[in-house]
């Protein structure tokens, strides 16, 4: 830093989440202020307060006149969701075209926020205990989980139905059905609005008639989504529609791991041989593309064109992304110089290969609950920061944790080529590696060479920084939420993704 007056208005600015605000003073210097979010209420005429049987109660009108806690000029009223278009946000990446700008980019505004957030609040320790398990939340209905997925992957080939369900056989860590199932239980006591539908127990009904469908499904007849008394909606806050939806989730995941290990040639998936290496490359593809088109049917039965939508663009993002995996610069050059559009391409491709799915996911989520637009956006922001916190966390192991924790090979990354972010945040200020990443450091020792440089810079620090200022940034998009155990499990889960080491 510069000696002298300097002024951190800028950097404030680009802080995450709205409740930051800065105010200029008589003096000429910066204030920082404060703010807690309003709460959300539900109108006392809204048609859709009863909710699986229960009566959802009014929440207190919103009040827009939050008192900050240290000012020294009365702030202008606000109310968190009707600010929420004018949020600091990074471009809006559903787009998938981040903007090519000769000022400071997305990204660079990010990296420096987290920057400013290190100096005006302490990170949680790495080791600090979580307050809560997460999964207690949504135990009842993650415990229908792995079988329900089962059932949706049954085939009379015998073969094809051992493949499809390879990956199910140890069970996963869960994380995006789990997210899921917690958005949907922490929008039920949000504001809701009259939505068309077909019924909630309506998930395993094929709108098509069998003759012409094709699609035996020796399995489908155990389903218990619609069947079981656990999952009748009178028994929770959680729709039926809620539930298949986490387990979509879950098969394009799945199938994406499969296609994935293909491609990168991987050995291992959850501690065990991966399906290419089990069962050949052309077996593993095929059932990738089987779980897709089971996640497909159980998708339009769910019968919402918005939800539909949503998880169909899901499917090409995976694919955009992984073609933008294929080179690390935009125009792949063999002696590439760093610049901000480096790291951009990097973030669009992150967005696009792991947020794309969280971050829709949960957007659906809020969707087949009824919730208002402003729910339904924080639902977004809230998958979209998270996973983009999920990937950098994930790079960062790729450098610190041994594939034996993994349950993966460690160190892939830079074996199969990629430039991942504590590379990019090294290469700013080591210029040699450009040559590495020109080359996808495919000569002897590129790998070595390139892991210790990292090491030795603060790669691995900044990036931290810059999951940390996502997470921030998740936390505040669903801060004006009603206060309930799903709320917090949605919080422990920014907690988990910061500490996980596999």
């Amino acid at each position: 830093m510069t000696s002298g007056k300097t002024s951190l208005a800028p950097l404030i600015a680009a802080a995450p989440g709205p409740l930051l605000r800065t105010t200029s003073t008589s003096l000429g210097t910066t204030q920082l202020q404060l703010h807690r979010p309003c709460p959300i209420s539900v109108p006392p005429t809204d048609p859709m307060m009863r909710r699986s049987g229960r009566l959802v109660s009014s929440l207190a009108q919103p009040s827009c006149t939050a008192a900050p806690t240290s000012r020294l000029s009365t702030p202008t009223p606000t109310c968190l969701y009707r600010s929420a278009a004018l949020r600091t946000h990074e471009p809006h990446v559903s787009t998938h075209h981040f903007a090519r700008r000769r000022n400071q980019s997305s990204w660079a505004a990010a990296a420096q926020a987290a920057s400013v957030a290190q100096h005006i609040r302490a990170a949680p320790a790495p080791d600090a205990p979580l307050k809560m398990d997460p999964f207690q939340t949504v135990a009842r209905e993650m415990k229908f989980l792995t079988g329900n997925i089962r059932s949706l992957l049954g085939s009379g080939h015998p073969t094809l139905d051992t493949v499809a369900k390879y990956y199910t056989q140890s069970e996963g860590k869960y994380v995006r059905p789990m997210l899921v199932l917690l958005m949907s239980r922490a929008t039920a006591l949000t504001p809701k609005i009259a939505r068309g539908g077909s019924g909630s127990n309506s998930v395993d009904h094929p709108i098509t008639s069998a003759s012409i469908l094709s699609d035996d499904n020796p399995d489908a007849s155990i389903s218990n989504i619609a069947h079981d008394q656990a999952y009748t909606p009178a028994d929770s806050d959680i729709l039926p529609s809620q539930r298949r939806l986490a387990e979509i989730t879950e098969l394009i995941h799945t199938a994406s791991l499969l296609h994935d290990d293909v491609i990168d040639h991987s050995v291992a998936r959850r501690g065990a041989a991966s399906a290419n290496v089990e069962f050949g490359n052309k077996m593993a593809v095929l059932a990738g593309d089987f779980l897709l088109g089971r996640a497909s049917v159980a998708l339009a039965r769910l019968r919402d064109p918005e939800v539909t939508e949503l998880l169909a663009t899901v499917i090409a993002n995976l694919v955009e992304g992984e073609f933008m995996q294929l080179k690390n610069t935009a125009r792949d050059e063999k002696n590439p110089v760093w610049t901000e559009d480096t790291v951009t391409y990097y973030l669009q491709k992150t967005y696009l290969k792991s947020a794309s799915l969280i971050s829709k996911s949960c957007r659906a989520a809020a969707v087949l609950g009824g919730s208002t637009p402003e729910v339904v956006e924080a639902s977004y922001q809230y998958g979209k920061n998270l996973g983009m916190a999920f990937q950098l966390v994930d790079d960062m192991l790729d450098y610190t944790i041994s594939s034996e924790e993994l349950g993966k090979p460690g160190g892939a990354d830079l074996e199969l080529g990629l430039a991942t972010a504590p590379l990019l945040f090294a290469w700013k200020d080591n210029k040699t590696l450009g040559k590495l990443v020109g080359r996808k450091f495919g000569e002897k020792g590129d790998a070595e060479k390139a892991r210790e440089i990292v090491l030795a810079s603060t790669g691995l620090q900044q990036t931290r920084a810059l999951a940390q200022d996502y997470i921030d940034k998740a936390i505040a998009a669903i801060a004006p939420f009603p206060d309930s155990e799903a709320k917090n499990g949605l919080i422990e889960m920014c907690t988990k993704v910061l500490q996980r080491r596999k």
